[in-house]
């Protein structure tokens, strides 16, 4: 008897349905064919042990599944559950009226419960768009899945369950997670606020306006003087995700198993991976299982690199293309994938070896051969690519000791906010852009005209600073956000003079 049943094959982000044909015939033998890796190989020994463990068995006759379609390659032991309900199927050992209109995933153990599977919200998407009415899969992954409307999500703990289901002895229970609500209820309690933040009044000023307009910042200066805590309060000044931002980032975090019982994302994610990285394990990919990488999981958030000079030059200089496509291609000889990686860049970095150059009380002193091969550790064209170069000095006593709180995460936010509506106002025509840093340089020469005054002003210093042609793009762009938080049509010399500020490392004679 031949029996169809499905399961599906994560792709990069995206789910394909995959077709399990299950056919017993008189005979002998397993044979499994379809391009299966060895974890589906082995399956049959899962399959085994769970059915007799649970008072069923596998029929003693020759079974032949394929995996269609037969090009993919099919790969981990998610596979388990689609393989043994096709086989009882196929062998008369359930009723399987209606089968057809289920996706089935999961990994079996030998007592017949279920682990988790990763990437349960593609394949949720996927059902939805091709039909299917119901998804089951293991309990752990329910809630992830349900976020997807119009497919009834049934979670289940054992293979029993799923027999029972079938039989009619006992249905399952659809998993429901009203998403909207479970959205918002999260959104207005971030876990680090910059009210904990004691001074540091022109370091928050630039935190906001890098936050309003998506830009990549940099933090310069010694240890203790705060660039840590301040670049892990970013997150909670940037705007709330909309709902198509949340289900994207959760989508990455899926296919990499991090989503187990949270459901939806609802906070910008923040990275913040160690300086002896791999380009890999940053950029994304592997051999014959790509995987999202670092920039890939800080997708709709913020990757924060700390000691930026310490990474390995190498893993910095693959994040280039990512920072201006905001997509990472990962490209093999058989295939290839892209991964979304529209993040926002937070670096920090001392200013030399020491950590504590142009510092009078400190004893430790770095030669200017020592500062310059520690700083060109970090290349030009990256730098090129950070919008905001700001000194982060240490904080004095008083302000330490101060009682006051600062000004919250929430009222900061808000005017974040409002900034960015403006910035959605104006981009509303353009898919793939949403705030000031996204523009293009057409986009630039419309939106971020120049009177005389500021003209000059910005020619003065991109001679003296000898600025390159992308670093005058940052300071339009910059300066275009800093006149939307002003809630100003036009930009000003004003905002031109703020956003040059804001460009540290382009000064001639920062070494000292």
């Amino acid at each position: 008897m031949l029996v169809k049943v499905y399961g599906s094959a994560v792709f990069g982000i995206d789910a394909t349905t995959i077709t399990v044909e299950v056919n017993i015939d008189k005979g002998i033998g397993y044979h499994l064919v379809g391009l299966p890796d060895n974890a589906v190989r082995e399956s049959s020994y899962r399959i085994s042990a769970a059915l007799n463990n649970n008072s069923y068995k596998l029929p003693g006759k020759k079974i032949i599944i394929n995996m269609a379609p037969a090009d993919i390659r099919k790969e981990g032991a998610s596979y388990d559950l689609t393989l043994a309900m096709g086989i009882l199927a196929a062998s008369n050992q359930i009723k399987s009226d209606g089968i057809e209109e289920y996706i089935i995933m999961g990994e079996l153990s030998l007592d017949g419960s279920l682990q988790p599977i990763k990437g349960a919200l593609p394949i949720a998407i996927k059902a939805r768009e091709e039909g299917f009415k119901y998804f089951i899969l293991p309990k752990e992954n329910a809630k992830e899945a349900a976020i997807v409307d119009n497919l009834e999500v049934l979670g289940v703990e054992n293979i029993m369950e799923v027999i029972n289901h079938f039989n009619g002895d006992k249905k399952l229970t659809p998993t429901v997670v009203d998403t909207r609500a479970e959205f918002y209820k999260n959104v207005d309690f971030p876990e680090f606020d910059f009210s904990d933040v004691k001074g540091q009044e022109s370091i928050k000023r630039c935190m906001e306006i890098a936050a309003a307009g998506g830009h990549n910042i940099i933090l310069i200066g010694p240890p203790g003087a705060g660039k840590t805590m301040l670049a892990k309060r970013l997150p909670s000044i940037l705007p709330p995700m909309t709902l198509h931002e949340a289900l994207e980032t959760t989508k990455i975090h899926s296919v990499v198993g991090k989503t187990k019982n949270n459901g939806l994302l609802y906070e910008r994610p923040f990275r913040s991976p160690h300086h002896t990285i791999s380009d890999i394990a940053l950029i994304g990919g592997g051999n014959s299982h790509p995987q999202p990488g670092e920039i890939s999981l800080a997708h709709n958030g913020v990757l924060f690199l700390d000691e930026l000079p310490e990474f390995k030059r190498g893993v910095l200089e693959v994040m280039r293309q990512p920072l201006e496509d905001r997509e990472v291609t990962i490209s093999r000889a058989r295939f290839s994938v892209n991964y979304p990686s529209s993040f926002m860049l937070v670096a920090s970095m001392n200013p030399s070896p020491s950590g504590y150059f142009n510092n009078p009380d400190s004893p430790m002193t770095s030669s200017p051969q020592e500062m310059q091969r520690y700083l060109s550790k970090v290349s030009g064209p990256l730098l090129d690519r950070i919008d905001i170069h700001i000194e982060v000095t240490p904080v004095p006593f008083e302000k330490l000791s101060d009682e006051r709180k600062g000004e919250s995460s929430v009222e900061i936010r808000e005017r974040v906010t409002s900034g960015r509506e403006i910035q959605s106002e104006r981009f509303v025509a353009f898919e793939n852009v949403h705030y000031n840093a996204q523009m293009s340089v057409k986009q630039i020469r419309k939106y971020c005209k120049l009177s005389l005054e500021s003209k000059t002003l910005l020619k003065t210093a991109m001679d003296k600073l000898n600025l390159s042609a992308r670093a005058y793009d940052r300071i339009l762009k910059v300066s275009r956000t800093i006149a939307d938080l002003a809630n100003e049509e036009d930009i000003s010399p004003d905002h031109i003079a703020e956003a040059i500020q804001y460009r540290s490392l382009d000064r001639e004679g920062w070494l000292g």
